[in-house]
């Protein structure tokens, strides 16, 4: 995977962050920012798939957020189907728990809510 591409594509998940609430800002800022750092030593194969993954993420919050544009009540994240979880390693759901417990915490003041179909 190009350098650049990586750069900028990590530049551009950090620019979508701002639109979010402080808290789930933060929260999104270091999960982004620890993912990186930890694929940086990663083999061609696996840094492209990473970065696919990573893309493909950006486009679904950018929809989102033109979504949410027309929408009263904002929606944060995307659900993952059975598939997608199956590609995921042990450490990788791991993260994605503690992720989902740090942001549905009770003193935190953000609401998590499901899309409605």
């Amino acid at each position: 995977a190009a350098p650049g591409a990586a750069r900028r594509l990590y530049r551009r998940l950090l620019q979508l962050h701002r639109a979010l609430p402080p808290a789930l800002r933060d929260l999104g800022d270091r999960y982004v920012k620890e993912e990186f750092r930890r694929h940086r030593a990663a083999g061609p194969a696996e840094a492209q798939r990473f970065l696919r993954e990573w893309e493909a993420t950006l486009i679904q919050q950018q929809i989102n957020e033109d979504k949410q544009n027309l929408r009263e009540k904002t929606v944060y994240g995307i659900q993952l189907t059975e598939e997608k979880l199956n590609d995921f390693r042990d450490e990788q759901i791991g993260q994605l728990k503690e992720l989902m417990d740090e942001a549905t915490k009770p003193n935190k003041k953000i609401t998590i809510s499901k899309d409605s179909k």
